[in-house]
């Protein structure tokens, strides 16, 4: 029965009371479990809500949404809700089956979320078939039928197994993998050429030394570095960046779709880029050997790392030559080879710079990258892990100082006294609930952490990762270390950037593949012309931007997960050396050495030589009888017996070694004794 039903039939005093509970709103996502029964979550630490299925209106899991409350929230029952409205659509566009009438068709989607099948038009079949696998995107929703209407956008290749997974992962976190036929066409219209007039408007670097650095597989260049001696013994170097701002104009259907989408993502075989390709690739791409419009940060330096002065503004550049990181390494290793004068110059400057961070704040984690090798399908054949050397450390230092003093520029600018609103990068303190658990676990390898201010934190953990460094326990410190740390967002209010000791940052030197770069740049602009860009939405753009980086990542790692299953998959019965990397009240996660792919040994497992208690102290499973322990950075070794693709999941068993059988045996005689 309705709720107006319900009311109409109460009391006068008891109608008043229910007419304000029904009236109360909440926002928030809509997660749609297998069983079809819907909770929607807020950002306010209120409990989930119960959406009954009948109740969700259109809305399908994801969705960002407003829901009117039914019931008595002192009740003390669980609160449920109808949807009134839809404010985001995660996704639009779905992978499944077409499945065709007469004149008309509908999509069933590959999904184990369940959501309404999609009517398509014949008019909107464009070339596809019955039974084909197709990608379609929703054009309408006729919500006095709850009928979604919709079009098919490609059609899928069945035999490309690869090709299909990858595309699902990226829809799945809502990422459009076609851009509209209006991008497209507007994209077409940008001239492909540089005007006189335009140069006459930037400082011109086209005589200086220019050069970009980037992995040997990049396409998209948007940053280079330009180099000059000057007369009183200092060096001039540029960080110029790709000016993307100069042909998304705001206000377009290029602009809204780069906004929309926020970010490109990175998958092992492909790139679902946030612009279109002739922009990301060819206009903006800083390619050797061509003219091309950037945005500047030219910093004049001493050879201790000192700025002297710094200019920011548009420019125009020649990139001389284009580098791989394993080129630039060669040169720093050997001495030798082209630039290297230049090149070491930079090194030296960029390691002093990077020295400097340290020692006022910045916490030192070291990375590793697992990279697949692939064949010309797509499927794994090998696997690298990419460290960050000194190759990679010029580029990022002089990217970190562009990045810092843009931040630092326009924090400066006010408006009747108050800062301009920007799109800072902030990473907040850690988390107590976090990192006191740590510091008792770290106490217990002679860590002790000073823990009076966040700069005390800062340094106790820069002189742990370098006494642990090399030593077994390396690894469990670091990841459980990285794992107390706040996540790095978006924000108008400037908080600071933590892990890296600055009091002020923003993202400007990536536009091709960050949206906030492009904010960034418009709004550096905006001030430098005198012309000040006042945007009122300002922290919801950031929000926007801070969700689809994490909807990126998600699918980075999901992508990534299959990558491994599906190399794993060559090496089922197989035992290796590996490292756990996780504890729960299940089973242990265990890492291998060789391949660095993660998979999990199941409690159920370890139950013929044991019973064990979960230790969240201690990072660790413990036996009960045996006394063993798996504990967090522990080396063991594993056997892989099964890999499911469609699940993304490894599962191992433990490898009882000799010894551990024997003294088993020993203490079940005694027992038995």
């Amino acid at each position: 029965m309705p709720a107006q039903q319900i009311q109409m039939g109460r009391k006068n005093s008891k109608k008043t009371v229910q007419h304000k509970e029904s009236s109360r709103s909440v926002k928030g996502s809509l997660e749609i479990t297998r069983s079809g029964m819907g909770f929607v979550i807020t950002d306010k630490g209120e409990k989930d809500i119960l959406i009954r299925p009948n109740d969700f209106n259109g809305a399908l899991h994801g969705d960002i949404v407003k829901v009117k409350l039914k019931g008595d929230e002192k009740s003390g029952k669980r609160m449920t809700g109808i949807v009134s409205e839809i404010i985001k659509r995660k996704q639009q566009e779905f992978i499944g089956r077409l499945d065709v009438n007469k004149g008309f068709g509908f999509f069933i989607a590959d999904s184990d979320k369940k959501m309404p099948d999609i009517y398509i038009p014949i008019k909107n079949f464009n070339g596809a078939t019955d039974g084909e696998k197709v990608v379609v995107r929703i054009t309408d929703w006729q919500t006095n039928t709850n009928r979604p209407v919709g079009e098919v956008v490609s059609i899928m290749n069945a035999e490309d197994v690869n090709d299909f997974a990858m595309k699902s992962i990226i829809l799945k976190v809502g990422f459009p993998i076609e851009f509209s036929e209006e991008v497209l066409e507007e994209t077409a219209r940008i001239p492909d050429s540089i005007s006189v007039a335009e140069i006459k408007k930037r400082k011109d670097f086209r005589k200086t030394l220019t050069f970009t650095i980037d992995p040997y597989d990049a396409k998209d260049f948007d940053d280079a570095i330009s180099f000059k001696k000057l007369e009183n013994g200092n060096y001039e170097i540029g960080v110029h960046i790709a000016d993307v701002s100069h042909y998304v104009e705001e206000g377009t259907e290029l602009d809204k779709c780069a906004f929309e989408r926020a970010t490109s993502v990175y998958l092992p075989d492909r790139v679902n880029p946030m612009l279109p390709e002739h922009i990301s690739n060819v206009l903006c791409s800083l390619r050797p050997k061509e003219d091309k419009l950037t945005f500047s940060a030219v910093f004049e330096l001493t050879a201790k790392g000192q700025v002297k002065n710094h200019w920011l503004g548009k420019t125009v550049i020649h990139s001389n030559h284009r580098f791989t990181y394993e080129e630039v390494q060669e040169i720093i290793k050997t001495q030798h080879g082209h630039l290297n004068e230049e090149i070491l110059v930079l090194n030296d400057i960029a390691q002093l710079i990077r020295k400097k961070r340290f020692k006022t704040g910045a916490i030192n984690f070291s990375s590793q990258e697992v990279k697949f090798k692939l064949d010309e399908t797509g499927k794994p054949i090998g696997v690298m892990v990419k460290e960050s050397f000194e190759a990679h450390q010029l580029i990022e230092e002089f990217m970190l100082l562009a990045n810092r003093i843009v931040a630092e520029s326009l924090w400066a600018v006010k408006i009747e006294k108050k800062a301009i609103p920007f799109p800072y990068r902030v990473h907040d303190t850690p988390d107590n609930e976090k990192l006191l658990p740590f510091i008792a676990f770290a106490n217990k390898y002679g860590h002790h952490f000073d823990i009076s201010s966040p700069e005390g934190i800062a340094k106790s953990f820069n002189e742990m990762l370098a006494t642990v460094r090399g030593n077994p326990e390396q690894h469990v410190l670091e990841q459980l270390g990285i794992r107390t740390m706040a996540k790095a967002i978006y924000s108008s209010d400037n908080k600071g950037h933590y892990g890296l000791g600055f009091k002020h940052y923003c993202h400007f030197t990536s536009p091709i593949r960050r949206y906030p770069d492009v904010i960034v740049h418009r709004i550096l602009q905006s001030v430098l012309a005198e012309k000040l860009l006042v945007d009122k939405k300002m922290e919801e753009k950031c929000k926007h931007c801070s969700e689809r980086e994490r909807s990126a990542m998600e699918a980075e790692r999901a992508a990534n997960k299959y990558k491994q299953v599906e190399y794993m998959q060559n090496f089922i019965g197989d035992e290796f050396e590996g490292i756990i990397s996780g504890v729960s009240s299940f089973g242990f996660w265990v890492e291998t050495v060789e391949h660095k792919c993660e998979g999990l040994v199941g409690l159920s497992s370890l139950q013929d030589f044991d019973l064990f208690d979960h230790r969240e102290d201690e990072y660790a499973l413990v036996g009960k009888r045996s006394g063993i322990k798996f504990r967090m950075g522990d080396k063991i070794t594993i056997k892989i017996i099964a890999a499911n693709l469609e699940k993304r999941q490894l599962d191992y068993d433990w490898v009882i070694t000799s010894g551990l059988k024997e003294a088993k045996m020993v203490k079940e005689k005694k027992v038995k004794k």
